[in-house]
This record gives structure tokens, C-alpha cells and sequence, in this order.
């Protein structure tokens, strides 16, 4: 069953900056965006490399080893070599903190 795990405070994060997080045996790279805070697998579905040591532009979220991209709201694959989505996690933030449902 999915829980919520605090995971940052708002103030952790900045526009367009990936942070990674642990949550259990869960790597999650979570996002501000202009129009939220996002979070995904960190683990690229090509090849094993952490998305949050790649960068985020226009709610896409580039693999620093072969550069795909996902969005970073929806997890879906953009272009290849990746060609599988990453996983999701919702978000919520309480009383200045960021949480994620896993």
C-alpha cells in the first residue's frame, strides 16, 4: 500500500533543479516547475543513470548519459533512445513540506 513520506521542504527546491531523494529502495527526482513540484523515477528507462544528474527545461527532464527526455509531468518518454516511460509519484505539499505518494 502507497504512503505519503515527507521528502524536502518547499524551500529545498528550486525552479527547473532536480533533486534526488530516497524513499525506501525508491530513488524519486522531484522537480519545481512554474506550475508545480513533480516527481519521477530517478533511474532512466534506457540506461541505468540518474535523471537527476541531467537537467530540466521546459518540464523536460534530460538523462545526462544519452540524453533522453521525459516529461517530467506525465513520465512519458520524448524521444529515444528511451522508449519506456518512468514511473510517477504524486505530490502534495503541507505546512511548507514536500511530500510523495509511494
Amino acid at each position: 500500500m502507497a504512503a505519503w513520506h515527507r521528502i524536502a521542504d518547499e524551500a529545498d527546491l528550486m525552479e527547473n533543479m532536480p533533486l534526488p531523494v530516497r524513499v525506501g529502495d525508491l530513488s524519486i527526482a522531484v522537480v519545481r516547475l512554474e506550475d508545480g513540484i513533480f516527481a519521477v523515477n530517478d533511474i532512466c528507462t534506457h540506461e541505468y543513470a540518474l535523471l537527476s544528474d541531467g537537467y530540466c527545461e521546459e518540464g523536460k527532464l534530460e538523462c545526462p548519459l544519452h540524453q533522453a527526455c521525459f516529461d517530467i509531468r506525465t513520465g512519458a518518454a520524448l524521444n529515444e533512445p528511451a522508449e519506456v516511460p518512468v514511473a510517477t509519484y504524486k505530490v502534495k505539499v503541507e505546512d511548507g513540506g514536500v511530500f510523495v505518494e509511494a
